[in-house]
């Protein structure tokens, strides 16, 4: 568990989910640049590429979020996913085969799983709004990224707390990434001044945390800032 719990102060506050990707942080900054007080939280699964966590401390501390949590679920004790489980994550792959089903890097119930706990945090700090980073247009193989599935879960959200049952809150989910190219959300995310090289991405680093630019999370990153003009920041095997 990370250093600073949850508390409760006065002013507008949202609960973030920080993975230490470039698409969290995006969202962060953009939660931020909306006036909203932030509870950053992350998420230890059980992901082989726990190098993102050492990143989501980093980019909390970067953009001055000063109340970050990171909770641990065995989510690698139930396997299924090249993420958590012996399964090969697949490299070199093109842009229509990324685009092309539901990738073996799914990982079952995951976005059903962060958003659960992140409408916990919220009910323990009196807030109505959550941030999550999803995208349906560069990863619109998995179904937890996509609009129909966000609508969904707020509909729950608001019955099946107290707060929501109660009237006190109205959740709210906010994805301002969801219909953002990866250009986009980089030139966003530029903009509000976010430092991507604090950022952790790969699916299959190696033991140094060095991204291997071979799996679709580093292929769609790199394509991401080609088109958006720009250099990434971060190294490369």
């Amino acid at each position: 568990m990370n250093d600073t719990r949850l508390t409760h102060h006065d002013r507008r506050r949202a609960v973030v989910l920080l993975s230490g990707g470039l698409d969290s942080a995006t969202t962060a900054a953009v939660a931020l640049a909306e006036g909203f007080e932030l509870h950053a939280l992350s998420i230890d699964y059980g992901q082989k590429h726990r190098f993102e966590l050492t990143a989501a401390r980093r980019i909390a501390t970067s953009l001055g979020i000063k109340h970050h949590l990171t909770v641990s679920v065995g989510l690698a004790d139930l396997g299924g996913s090249a993420l958590t489980d012996e399964i090969e994550v697949p490299q070199d792959r093109d842009d229509h085969q990324i685009a092309t089903g539901i990738p073996v890097t799914y990982v079952p119930a995951r976005n059903t799983v962060f958003l659960s706990l992140a409408l916990g945090c919220a009910e323990v700090i009196d807030a109505a709004d959550l941030f999550i980073g999803v995208n349906a247009v560069d990863y619109s193989g998995y179904p937890d990224c996509r609009p129909e599935f966000i609508e969904a879960f707020e509909r729950t959200a608001n019955l099946a707390t107290k707060a929501g049952v109660e009237g006190s809150s109205t959740f709210r989910i906010h994805t301002p990434l969801i219909r953002w190219s990866k250009a986009e959300i980089i030139r966003r995310g530029t903009e509000l001044n976010v430092d991507y090289s604090l950022s952790h991405t790969c699916y299959t680093p190696n033991e140094k945390g060095v991204s291997c630019g071979r799996c679709d999370a580093c292929l769609l990153r790199l394509k991401g800032f080609r088109e958006a003009g720009l250099v990434d920041p971060i190294e490369y095997q």
